[in-house]
């Protein structure tokens, strides 16, 4: 039997709330007052609704929501994603991990633990809340995250040598139990990945990480484009594959609002695994099937 995995990411929720004096310090004045010049025109709330229609007409197994839920890290956003995330479908069904803008600055992220925990449980090392290991059927999911507070101008993540060790730890033991290993993540992992200020900072060690343990899918989101790649596995090349944002009506074609399936037949590294993209059709404002994605 196989196992449906709907991928979603960088919705973006909106509108954004009113945010409170106190909390407009440091970057967040920049990220409301882009949000204000038309970043928000850019992101379609009823788009969105739309795509999660869809999504829940194919009924997957599983959806994977891979960060940047919010815009600029605001408590209340948080409240307002959460509404969101239980339109996905009960916790046990959906996984979060976050993005640059969920982690958008420091004081952001005990909300955001607490606000997002019931989409990150499973099984973790030493009390960290990242990674975790969520087991469904014959697949496994590991949540990273690479969200971290940045300076201006700088949407850069980064997972640490603690994560990355923990990573390697459940990644290894997922693969001992015969499971289909696909891992969340929401910047780009891979080196050859734009990096400017944008890119994972520590790409490459997650690069060795993947060629000593191997996975069979990763995805990803942050570059609002469907885009794919592979990195080297011990047992061959691995998918590494990026959805669009799920809100996104602006830019072209590849840019808009998309979200991804994939059909994971079989287990462990004998297993087997199509991807399609469904989002706005070009030139109109209906959800369609947007063609295979190589893998």
């Amino acid at each position: 039997m196989s196992f449906l995995l709907a991928h979603l990411s960088d919705p973006h929720i909106g509108p954004l709330p009113r945010p409170r004096r106190r909390e407009l310090f440091g970057k967040r004045v920049t990220g409301y007052l882009n949000w204000r010049r038309g970043r928000s025109l850019s992101h379609d709330m009823g788009v969105l609704s739309q795509i999660v229609a869809d999504v829940k007409a194919h009924h997957p197994s599983h959806v994977a929501m891979t960060g940047d839920i919010s815009n600029i890290g605001l408590p209340a956003e948080f409240q307002l994603a959460r509404t969101w995330l239980e339109t996905l479908g009960g916790a046990e069904d959906v996984s979060f991990v976050p993005g640059n803008h969920d982690a958008y600055v420091r004081g952001s992220m005990p909300d955001l633990a607490r606000a997002f925990a019931p989409w990150t449980t499973g099984e973790r090392l030493d009390g960290a809340q990242y990674p975790y290991l969520r087991v469904r059927g014959e697949v496994a999911l590991i949540g990273l995250s690479s969200g971290v507070p940045t300076p201006f101008f700088i949407a850069s993540g980064r997972l640490g040598r603690e994560q990355l060790r923990d990573a390697e730890t459940l990644l290894l033991a997922a693969a001992k139990r015969g499971l289909a290993r696909v891992v969340m993540i929401h910047h780009p992992p891979q080196c050859a990945a734009p990096s400017l200020g944008r890119g994972l900072t520590d790409a490459r060690d997650f690069e060795a990480l993947i060629r000593r343990v191997g996975a069979e899918l990763i995805i990803h989101g942050h570059n609002h484009k469907l885009c794919t790649a592979h990195m080297e596995g011990p047992a061959g090349l691995v998918p590494v594959v990026g959805a669009p944002s799920a809100s996104a009506v602006r830019g072209a074609p590849h840019h808009r609002a998309a979200y991804l399936l994939f059909e994971i037949a079989g287990s462990g590294r004998d297993c087997k695994i199509e991807g399609r993209a469904r989002g706005l059709l070009p030139g109109a404002a209906m959800i369609g099937d947007l063609g295979r994605i190589p893998l």
